[in-house]
């Protein structure tokens, strides 16, 4: 099967890793960047370099960029593509890009996926064997994409070892607005503050210990990938920010009022998050 990757970052080396090592898929590579090209040929990510004509030919072609840029180039892809080809998008949010080719002529080749999964890490050296085993794929508008197209996205996802869930669009952007577009939020502006209130970098090193580490992972995260998600699911975001502040709020009251009995209530209420997540891996973003 021919595979056509466009954006060879963490999803879609990651993508292209794993599918390489099942042995029955050909992968080309696009990416704006010429570096990252040349690092996923020089890492094996990718057979070759794509162009118009593997494009063309490709059984599937994998959307693997800024949801913003994805946006942008969904609808001319799907005038490119050939007439038996899937296209595959991955990106963060789904509500816009399916609005987007919702009347196309050829709205049957696409597929609106969402692959929970990732690392705060970029670029093709970014790219990890084995990233989506076990982890869930969340499936947008199935019954628009043409079944012998469904079949040979889900030939693929079982080679990735993905858990499918199907689910409405804007379900999808508001619940991944609380799980995963909030987390991030609070990575980025608990670093800022770290970065602003303590002067002395060796401190923050030095000081610094597995929970402020691990709370802070997502703040190195790319701006250029997670600016556009913000702006696509803004409303969405905004939502969740004001429920997340509003909690910040009360937990500096009851810290005000020194009503510690309280304070041991909430984080106790809250503890029972550790059973919801069972089983979740770091990874899975």
């Amino acid at each position: 099967m021919k595979i056509s990757i466009i954006g060879l970052g963490l999803i879609g080396g990651s993508i292209a890793l794993d599918l390489k090592e099942v042995g029955s898929y050909e992968i080309f590579g696009y990416d704006n960047s010429p570096d990252h090209l040349d690092q996923a040929l020089a890492m094996s990510i990718i057979d070759a370099p794509g162009n118009a004509q593997s494009l063309k030919e490709a059984d599937v072609v994998v959307l693997a960029i800024p949801v913003n840029a994805a946006l942008r180039e969904v609808s001319d892809l799907l005038d490119t593509i050939g007439e038996n080809t899937l296209l595959l998008d991955v990106g963060s949010t789904k509500t816009l890009i399916c609005d987007k080719v919702r009347d196309h002529r050829n709205r049957r080749n696409f597929l609106a996926t969402h692959p929970i999964a990732g690392t705060e890490f970029s670029g093709p050296s970014a790219a990890i064997k084995g990233l989506f085993a076990g982890k869930t794929n969340i499936v947008c508008e199935v019954e628009k994409t043409a079944f012998k197209l469904q079949e040979r996205a889900m030939e693929i996802f079982r080679h990735l070892g993905m858990r499918i869930r199907y689910m409405d669009p804007k379900a999808h952007d508001k619940h991944i607005a609380y799980v995963s577009h909030l987390s991030h939020i609070s990575s980025f502006m608990l670093g800022k503050t770290v970065i602003e209130k303590e002067k002395n970098e060796r401190d923050i090193f030095d000081m610094a210990g597995s929970g402020f580490e691990s709370t802070v992972r997502l703040a190195k995260s790319s701006p250029d990938m997670w600016t556009p998600i913000f702006e696509h699911n803004r409303e969405n975001v905004l939502e969740t920010l004001e429920g997340y502040i509003e909690n910040l709020r009360h937990f500096m009251e009851l810290l005000k009022d020194e009503n510690y009995k309280a304070i041991y209530q909430e984080m106790d209420n809250t503890n029972r998050i550790k059973d919801i997540l069972k089983g979740i891996t770091i990874n899975a973003i």
